[in-house]
């Protein structure tokens, strides 16, 4: 993990981790690494979600870019996947989304795409955090008519939302769905997209006013989307986060699906129609035990990589792999998106459920969902640096992992965009694995916070 960024690009609080000045500096050093070839005035892409901060940060962005000659194309508020497609659409050199994802408002970041609409591996990461903390080369200084120029792109969201519905090999006339937008970017986008495919829209979340962003609702907050559906004429309710380039989905009893359940459903769906690259699908550390169970039991090849979407659309690009995703929801259909995206994901998801005249509840029948505690520990940042040196922590790993045997699993590792250090625990024994995640969790408090 670099300087500046994460797992999910850089992010910090707005005006006091990620400054103006941050930002115009990231923009610049952005555009001198990932246009070197672009000729005068390389083409960049900006979009951003609801928060308050978001329109600062994009005028600091705009600003940094042009005065190193690169010219910007504002997107306004958009999921981070719709910046992703429009780079090729738009024959841009780079885009870059203004966003923090699933944390608070007074949270925001940068996520950086290349010219082929892929999050940056971390080498190009590295180099544009030497020239902004190292100061390895000076930042260009155009004049005159070599400055860049903004512009609108007027049309953004409709572009995207028609490339999606482009996807969805059926309708959905008839279907009555709930949609919790986090009162984020699908806020802009859902109800058009999901209307226009024949559902009846219910909708949760989706008028923010700057602060309201992921606040007890989305995808990491399922539970007013859940009463809502047991509580209305819905047959179920999908949840995005604030940038929607992750999904969950809550079926027709309330309970909810998670990624794993949807990797599941849509990769059964892909072999059956034998558009499965070579019958294989990339998960991560943290997939559920009963996933990998799943994917024995049908003869899918499974892939596990590091936790992150990137890491899973590297190991999906570099074996020719077409399907992968995260438990979290960051599912990836590289036939159709270069990125996770929620509700290309969600569309795939209720064309299935809708193809097969049946209920959510009934098809993810098809997998065993093993017991897992997640407990999420907040760590100062010297303590993040201390832990993976601290032996008081190594060793109770290695005793809870000699505990649970051949029936279970913990997995400790540290968050990539929050100061966290996430503890998760796997099992046959619900009890058994909370106790000993919660052990674990308060040995590392009492370390490192």
């Amino acid at each position: 993990m670099g300087r500046l960024f994460g797992t999910d690009g850089a992010r910090g609080i707005a005006n006091t981790e990620l400054t103006c000045e941050l930002a115009m500096n990231i923009g610049k050093a952005a555009a001198m690494v990932l246009t070197k070839d672009g000729g005068n005035h390389p083409k960049i892409l900006i979009g951003k979600d609801t928060r308050l901060s978001s329109d600062m940060l994009e005028g600091a962005l705009a600003a940094g870019l042009c005065s190193v000659g690169a010219d910007v194309t504002l997107l306004g508020v958009v999921p981070t996947p719709a910046v992703a497609y429009l780079i090729k659409k738009y024959h841009a050199d780079a885009g870059i989304m203004i966003s923090a994802s699933h944390n608070p408002f007074e949270f925001n970041g940068i996520k950086i795409f290349s010219g082929e609409g892929f999050k940056l591996p971390d080498a190009l990461e590295e180099q544009i955090e030497a020239i902004v903390l190292d100061n390895t080369q000076p930042y260009q200084t155009p004049e005159g008519s070599a400055l860049g120029s903004v512009s609108i792109a007027e049309n953004a969201t409709e572009d995207y939302i028609y490339h999606v519905i482009e996807t969805v090999p059926c309708k959905l006339d008839g279907m009555k769905i709930a949609i919790d937008c986090s009162n984020g970017s699908a806020s802009r986008t859902a109800q058009a997209l999901f209307t226009r495919l024949g559902a009846e829209c219910h909708m949760l979340f989706d008028t923010p006013n700057g602060i309201n962003i992921n606040d007890n609702c989305g995808s990491t907050h399922l539970e007013n989307l859940q009463r809502y559906v047991m509580e209305n004429d819905v047959e179920l309710g999908v949840a995005f986060d604030g940038d929607a380039d992750r999904f969950l989905a809550v079926d027709d009893n309330g309970e909810v699906v998670d990624g794993d359940f949807i990797m599941a459903i849509c990769a059964m769906d892909l072999l059956s129609r034998d558009q499965l690259s070579k019958n294989a699908v990339v998960g991560t550390v943290m997939s559920n035990m009963g996933f990998g169970k799943f994917c024995e039991e049908n003869k899918i090849k499974f892939v596990s990589a590091d936790v992150g979407d990137r890491y899973v659309l590297e190991a999906m690009r570099k074996e020719g792999y077409n399907f992968g995703g995260e438990q979290s929801g960051h599912v990836i259909f590289l036939d159709y998106a270069t990125t996770g995206d929620g509700q290309l994901t969600a569309a795939q998801l209720l064309s299935i459920v809708h193809k097969r005249k049946t209920k959510l509840s009934y098809i993810t029948k098809l997998m065993k969902h093993y017991p897992q505690v997640l407990v999420n520990v907040k760590v100062t940042p010297e303590g993040k640096e201390k832990y993976a040196s601290d032996e008081e922590i190594k060793a109770k790993i290695e005793s809870v992992k000699t505990e649970l045997g051949d029936s279970g699993r913990i997995l400790v590792r540290l968050s990539g965009t929050e100061p966290l250090v996430r503890v998760m625990l796997e099992g046959l024994d619900k009890e058994q694995i909370t106790k000993l995640a919660n052990e674990t969790a308060d040995l590392i408090r009492n370390r490192l916070s």
